[in-house]
């Protein structure tokens, strides 16, 4: 079958997405529409692409068309309505992240999903990076014995006219700082290999741009029931941009990039390398094949080979988005209260809806600058994870 695919918002973001459907899948799937609120942006990327397409400036306009998939690749405020109004007309929904605005708005669009039997993915392309995929099978081979502690260090550079962008930089229409729009991707891959924490605190500050209500950093402390931690920091104040994900074992660490290095104790208790763990780790890291493809081209071949299979299960449906969601509203939720918060999250978080979000989120400053757009061909999205 030909997968006939729709591309809702045309911004930085969407050219991952339009390379790979374009690109990678040109004999599985068909761009047959690009929206967006600025027409002439979809129009410029109908040419680039080279596409015999449909342009359209209100996505409501391809509620009823023929099309099996559809990418939405606008700003986060926007992603729960239209991808409950194209679940409920029939199609499957890859959203990028974060998933939504607010847990509210996460349960309906669990519900839509659940109700019109289609596929709701939210992006998240780095467990479809191969260190990444790699990194979480050495973890579930259970060779480090227990994860006693995890460092996630999100760190990213943002300048102080990112945020004069026109979405960007309010609680209303972003929702939220680094946390949500740029540590989402290590909060997912966290949740994934470590499962979700009974408690978390937090402390977010916004240091260099004040040209925004939200934070620029973050660091959260999360506490597991079987004793262990993990600790993140969510930064776009960190020069270089570097990231890592480091887990300790109880017999041997690893990370991304990738490093093994395993201790045993001497008589006295002080360490000693244990060689012979590290080559055990070291052999069944190597010995894992590539992804086919990786990255965004990853995430949608999955989303696509479960559309051709007839089936639903997909790597990150919207209840494992939902869990990144709820992770971050407590990060937001402990920052702000100043006192440690438990999970699950219940609807009376101060953060589970998104008139709640906007009642008891901290205003660092106000946004005093908006423009239209940026060029959008300079973006970084972050560590390829190699070295």
């Amino acid at each position: 079958m030909m997968i006939k695919v729709a591309v809702i918002g045309t911004g930085g973001i969407a050219n991952a997405h339009l390379e790979a459907y374009v690109s990678s899948f040109k004999g599985r799937c068909e761009v047959v529409a690009l929206c967006d609120i600025y027409k002439e942006k979809a129009v410029e990327d109908k040419e680039k692409y080279q596409l015999d397409c449909r342009v359209e400036h209100d996505y409501r306009e391809l509620l009823d068309s023929d099309i099996d998939l559809v990418s939405i690749c606008t700003p986060p405020y926007t992603h729960a309505q239209i991808a409950i109004d194209f679940l409920r007309a029939g199609k499957h929904v890859l959203v990028e992240k974060p998933m939504s605005s607010s847990l509210e708005e996460c349960d309906r669009m669990l519900e839509a999903a659940s109700e019109s039997k289609r596929i709701l993915s939210v992006v998240g392309q780095n467990r479809f990076r191969d260190p990444i995929m790699k990194l979480k099978r050495t973890l579930d081979t259970g060779k480090l014995g227990k994860i006693v502690h995890a460092q996630v260090d999100s760190h990213w550079w943002r300048g102080h006219c990112y945020y004069d962008l026109w979405w960007r930089g309010t609680w209303e229409k972003e929702g939220g700082g680094c946390t949500l729009n740029h540590a989402v991707h290590h909060i997912d891959m966290l949740q994934w290999t470590m499962g979700m924490p009974d408690k978390v605190h937090a402390v977010m500050s916004n240091t260099s741009h004040d040209n925004a209500e939200v934070e620029d950093i973050s660091i959260a402390i999360l506490s597991y029931g079987n004793g262990s931690l993990a600790q993140i920091t969510s930064s776009v104040v960190h020069h270089g941009e570097e990231q890592q994900l480091i887990f300790q074992g109880e017999k041997a660490r690893i990370s991304a990039p990738w490093k093994v290095y395993a201790s045993t104790s001497k008589e006295n208790g002080f360490p000693i390398r244990n060689t012979v763990l590290e080559e055990e780790l070291q052999n069944t890291y190597d010995s894992m094949a590539d992804l086919p493809y990786t990255g965004h081209a990853g995430q949608i071949d999955d989303v696509m080979k479960a559309i051709e299979n007839g089936s639903l299960e997909v790597l990150i449906d919207g209840r494992e988005g939902r869990k990144t969601l709820e992770l971050i509203t407590a990060i937001y939720e402990a920052s702000a209260t100043g006192k440690n918060v438990s999970l699950p999250l219940t609807k009376d978080s101060l953060f589970y809806s998104r008139d709640s979000l906007l009642a008891n989120a901290p205003h660092f400053y106000e946004k005093t600058s908006s423009v239209v757009s940026f060029s959008k061909n300079d973006i970084t999205l972050g560590s390829d994870y190699k070295k």
